[in-house]
């Protein structure tokens, strides 16, 4: 088996702000599996939030290039655990790796991935379209700019109430707020009442990931729905999150890939857990990923390609939220 990478700088449509930064290009590293002619593709996006960078990430696959080379033939849960002994510290490079498996062992047993795994396709949620902070009326031309059923929108500034009020006068759509740790207890109960009148479905992060005692007080009494994001990150952190929020949101480069992301989903619905996966503005290789799972989610954010101003690659499409897939098999990505 062929290991190869390959680096990109995904320009983006408008520059993308959340509470913490600001960004214009997004680095990201796409990782090739090749094996007798048939190859599967993998991705994972840098993070200054979790000190990750696509030189650090390369680095630490090209350290165990050999032993990586070596595999072929194994399932996707044996490379998977293999490779986290040498990758537990990079979890954002054994998920490009994790999610490049995964495509090339089911395009070699002749299957699209969501097929492999046994999912049905017919009851899929419907993603969301994101909405970084700006000025108001350039919050409102991004939603003129792409109609869509269900927006989410980054908030965590002094005008939040004011912000989704004026938002709210320019669609119907369902709104879904993500504050990226940006509120405090009381802040994030009162803002719940005012937002759950203008037609918001839950709350993402609204508080900081290690807030946990806030978590418990804003889970008793919010009237909306709270779902974690940056405090579930691993796999242990699931059962952390029962009876401190109503639901977790799963980044695949956070968890180490589609592997783990499929026993966190299945351990957050043991647990009563509203079940998410989110991405991290990657292209249409993470984003084909993404669409396998969705047979298992209750909500998703997918729309980290419908956010670049040109795309590397083909993979699944989004029209209005509704995801189509590919002809090709595994996760049917080819890049450009």
């Amino acid at each position: 088996m062929e290991l190869i990478i390959r680096a990109y700088d995904l320009k983006l449509k408008h520059t993308f702000t959340i509470s913490r930064e600001s960004i214009d290009f997004q680095p990201s590293l796409i990782v090739e599996l090749k094996s007798e002619g048939v190859s599967g593709f993998g991705e994972a996006t840098s993070n200054p939030y979790y000190n990750m960078t696509v030189p650090v990430m390369a680095e630490d696959l090209n350290k165990i290039r050999s032993i990586i080379e070596a595999s072929d033939g194994e399932t996707p849960e044996d490379f998977w655990k293999k490779m986290h002994f040498y990758l537990k510290e990079d979890m954002f490079a054994l998920c490009a790796l994790d999610m490049a498996y995964n495509d090339l062992y089911a395009r070699q047993k002749g299957k699209k991935l969501y097929e492999y795994w046994n999912y049905t396709v017919e009851n899929n949620p419907l993603t969301d379209y994101t909405i970084g902070i700006a000025s108001i009326e350039k919050m409102v031309s991004k939603m003129k700019e792409l109609p869509w059923p269900i927006y989410k929108i980054k908030l965590g500034t002094d005008e939040d109430i004011a912000i989704v009020t004026e938002l709210r006068k320019h669609t119907d759509a369902i709104f879904r707020i993500d504050a990226n740790c940006g509120w405090g207890v009381e802040e994030t109960i009162s803002n719940a009442i005012e937002l759950k009148k203008l037609g918001v479905e839950f709350l993402e992060q609204p508080m900081k990931a290690d807030n946990w005692d806030g978590h418990k007080e804003v889970f008793k009494h919010s009237v909306l729905p709270i779902i974690a994001d940056e405090s579930c990150i691993i796999e242990e952190d699931v059962a952390k999150c029962h009876n401190h929020f109503h639901g977790v949101n799963i980044k695949l480069v956070k968890c180490g890939g589609l592997t783990p992301a499929r026993r966190m989903i299945q351990e957050a619905k043991k647990l009563g857990l509203k079940t998410m996966v989110g991405c991290m503005t990657e292209s249409s290789v993470g984003i084909s990923a993404i669409a396998h799972l969705l047979p298992q989610l209750d909500y998703v954010d997918m729309d980290g390609a419908l956010l670049l101003a040109e795309d590397i690659a083909n993979g699944v499409t989004i029209k209005n939220g509704k995801v189509s897939y590919s002809e090709l098999n595994g996760t049917g990505v080819v890049l450009k």
